[in-house]
C-alpha cells in the first residue's frame, strides 16, 4: 500500500491567515473553508481565485485536492492569502522551474508574499499620519 503524500503550505496577508493543504489522488476539489470555491457568493473573489487557476491550469490541478482553511482579515485579505497559499503549495508539489517563473511573472504576490501592512495609529491624532489642526491667530 503506497501512502499519499500531503503537502502544506501557509501564506499571510495583512492580518488574514491562510493553511493550504494538497491531497495527491484526488478529484480536483479546490475548498475554501470547507466550501467548494465555485459556491462563493462574491463574483470578485471567485474571479480571483479563478485567475490563479487558469494560470496554473485546470488540466494540472485534476488529479489533487486542494483545502484551505483561512482565520483573520477581511475577506479580500483572506482571498488574497489563498491564493498565495495555493501558489505556494502548488509549486510545492509540481517543482517546476517553469510553472515558478510564470506565477512570478504575472503577479510576484503569489508566491512572495505582499508585505503590506496598515501603519499603527500614533498619539496626537485620529489615525496614522493625521494630527490635530491648530490656528496661530
Amino acid at each position: 500500500m503506497s501512502k499519499k503524500k500531503v503537502y502544506l503550505e501557509n501564506a499571510k496577508r495583512k492580518t488574514s491567515i491562510a493553511k493550504a493543504a494538497l491531497k495527491q489522488d484526488g478529484a480536483g476539489r479546490i475548498t475554501i473553508n470547507h466550501v467548494p470555491y465555485t459556491l462563493i457568493p462574491e463574483l470578485v473573489y471567485r474571479e480571483k481565485l479563478q485567475e490563479l487557476i487558469d494560470l496554473i491550469g485546470p488540466e494540472n490541478l485534476r488529479d489533487v485536492d486542494i483545502s484551505v482553511n483561512v482565520v483573520g482579515g477581511g475577506r479580500m485579505s483572506q482571498i488574497c492569502a489563498a491564493r498565495t497559499a495555493i501558489a505556494r503549495v502548488f509549486t510545492d508539489y509540481k517543482k517546476s522551474s517553469v510553472l515558478r517563473a510564470k506565477l512570478v511573472n504575472y503577479d510576484r504576490t503569489l508566491l512572495s508574499g505582499d508585505a503590506r501592512h496598515t501603519e499603527p495609529k500614533k498619539y496626537g491624532g485620529r489615525s496614522a499620519r493625521s494630527r490635530k489642526q491648530k490656528s496661530y491667530r
